[in-house]
């Protein structure tokens, strides 16, 4: 992938994820709790907050991990115009989530990039719940709700690229992300 091509799907996956931010705290001020499977309850942002896991590795493979801060801030500022209190138990959540998942992803992305994404999300999405859960609702009653749900979508969007991935390298050849 040409440079100015790698930017260009970095900048579409920030701003992407930006509106996966708000869409969260808009999703939990609109459809409260709901139901993630296998009798489990999980705030409704948790369906895009695993989106979000996606983009963020997604960001930092296409530009660079300043990049991702950044997006975390804007993501939280808008998410203020929702709601201010859950703006902030996002924004600390993803911020704090976020060095995990650079200790994570940022070692296994340039030989192993869908491990890279499954191993980091994982983790992302562990400290994200708890820390989430505890500064919005002072409880972690919906944690395992929120880590499933948030397994269903990683894992979901982890297919869908490496279907993409699959079939740009299948037209391009193989110098693709």
């Amino acid at each position: 992938m040409s440079e100015p091509s790698r930017r260009a799907v970095g900048a579409v996956a920030a701003l992407a994820f930006v509106a996966t931010v708000f869409a969260a705290n808009w999703a939990i001020n609109r459809f409260g709790i709901v139901s993630v499977g296998f009798g489990l309850r999980a705030p409704a942002a948790v369906f895009f907050a695993g989106l979000a896991f996606t983009l963020r590795d997604l960001v930092q493979r296409t530009l660079n991990k300043k990049a991702v801060i950044a997006a975390i801030v804007v993501g939280a500022l808008c998410s203020a115009f929702v709601s201010p209190h859950l703006a902030f138990a996002s924004g600390s959540a993803f911020l704090v989530s976020e060095l995990c998942d650079f200790a994570v992803y940022t070692p296994l992305a340039r030989t192993r990039p869908i491990t890279a994404g499954v191993a980091s999300n994982t983790v992302g999405a562990a400290v994200d719940s708890y820390l989430f859960l505890s500064l919005a609702f002072g409880s972690l009653a919906f944690f395992w709700g929120q880590v499933v749900g948030k397994t269903w979508v990683t894992l979901a969007t982890l297919a869908v690229l490496l279907a993409a991935r699959t079939a740009l390298r299948a037209r391009a050849g193989s110098n693709v992300v």
